[in-house]
């Protein structure tokens, strides 16, 4: 599991040591680096399945498409890369820190100005790993992956290749979804386009004890998927069909158990999006991370508590989650798991994030990090913090806000 994410000259971070923590949750104003930080995983993640661990940090690749090198490096202080850093436990206890270093191929500063940094895949320079107390220097790096015997190695290249990452941006309601090989179905998919697909080959998985819906629900995954999928939504059900003779799956959805199963497009798109997140945490294993951007879209205000926690629950349960959310809702949820000793404070952490120029400008840090305590109870709300609602109220009461 990680316990700190380090970015150096990457996008609007000059330097960030950003806490990681079982449930890690990511707020703030738009355009202030909370895409950045998912940004940053998922790309060691793509170049990790897309190059089988190449020596080049892949910007456009299968899961994201971020450009070149000019557009990911800091404009303000860097010029020819950035660093990545990640730090965690190994398989035996010991602490690890993997820091890779990405900069451009040009020869120099001008010639990287002049072809407005246009690496699409932005060439490993340094890697660093320290286990535990010893240090070592891999030189010259041929690989994202450091060459050690360590176990610390192993554990690190399948924490990275099994990162699930679902964005917001995700697939809605479709007549029919892709069906791959299985082997092209270990995620769920940035959009959730390969979560039926999922269902399909591995609907008979188990799931993991802690996340089994509580009552005579078998502990399979397609049955998991379906009670939860009915706590979110009362009476909803499923139904996987594959397409005969053709590499597709058609989903069915019903509301109520009075009616048959009708076409996605029926059932409007709160099923559709929460589903991926159903399948992806449904299907997670222990020490497995998963990235999800907005899980409140299309949800109800209760649906959006219920999803903050859900996903406490997966992270009880051993998952580590990193969710960005602009709901309060999914903090709430969060919140009344802390409070029900789902998890302990100490098992999340809540970041702020401020545009640069602005937490310059008030002398405050750029992500700050309000704390809980077992009570659910917040300790420090800045100035934007989830407090729109408190403000709206005072401007109705005349106070202004």
């Amino acid at each position: 599991m990680l316990s700190e994410l380090r970015l150096d000259l990457f996008k609007c971070f000059r330097a960030l040591h950003l806490p990681l923590a079982p449930f890690t949750l990511l707020t703030g104003p738009n355009a202030s680096g909370k895409s950045t930080v998912i940004q940053a995983l998922t790309l060691l993640h793509q170049t990790a399945v897309d190059t089988s661990w190449g020596a080049n940090l892949l910007l456009d690749g299968s899961i994201l498409s971020l450009g070149t090198l000019g557009d990911v490096v800091d404009k303000v202080n860097g010029r020819r890369g950035f660093s990545i850093g990640l730090t965690g436990e190994g398989p035996a206890g010991e602490d690890f820190t993997c820091l890779w270093t990405f900069e451009s191929s040009a020869l120099s500063a001008e010639d990287v100005r002049s072809a407005d940094r246009e690496d699409i895949a932005v060439p490993l320079h340094d890697l660093s790993l320290r286990v535990g107390s010893m240090e070592l220097f891999v030189d010259p790096p041929g690989s994202l992956l450091p060459d050690h015997p360590s176990p610390v190695r192993k554990s690190l290249a399948r924490l990275i290749e099994r990162i699930t990452y679902v964005s917001a941006e995700r697939m809605g309601p479709r007549e029919t979804y892709p069906l791959f090989d299985p082997s092209r179905h270990g995620t769920v998919g940035p959009r959730g386009e390969r979560a039926p697909g999922m269902l399909h080959w591995y609907e008979d998985d188990e799931v993991l004890p802690g996340l089994r819906f509580e009552g005579e629900t078998a502990p399979f995954l397609y049955k998991q998927t379906q009670a939860w999928l009915a706590d979110f939504f009362p009476g909803a059900s499923l139904d996987v069909q594959r397409v005969q003779r053709a590499n597709l799956v058609t989903l069915g959805i019903r509301t109520s158990s009075d009616t048959n199963h009708h076409r996605p497009q029926h059932v409007g798109f709160g099923l559709t999006h929460v589903l991926p997140i159903l399948v992806a945490c449904l299907h997670g294993r222990k020490g497995d991370l998963i990235i999800v951007e907005n899980p409140e879209v299309h949800l109800h205000p209760m649906g959006q508590m219920k999803m903050g926690l859900f996903l406490a629950r997966v992270a009880a349960a051993g998952i580590q989650v990193l969710v960005e959310t602009h709901s309060d809702h999914v903090p709430n949820g969060l919140r009344r798991a802390v409070k029900t000793e789902l998890l302990a404070p100490d098992q999340a952490a809540l970041h702020f994030f401020q545009a640069r120029t602005l937490a310059e400008a008030r002398g405050e840090a750029q992500v700050i990090s309000p704390r809980l305590d077992r009570e659910g109870n917040i300790d420090y709300w800045p100035d934007g913090f989830f407090d729109q609602f408190d403000k709206d109220m005072g401007y109705f009461a005349g106070l202004g806000g």
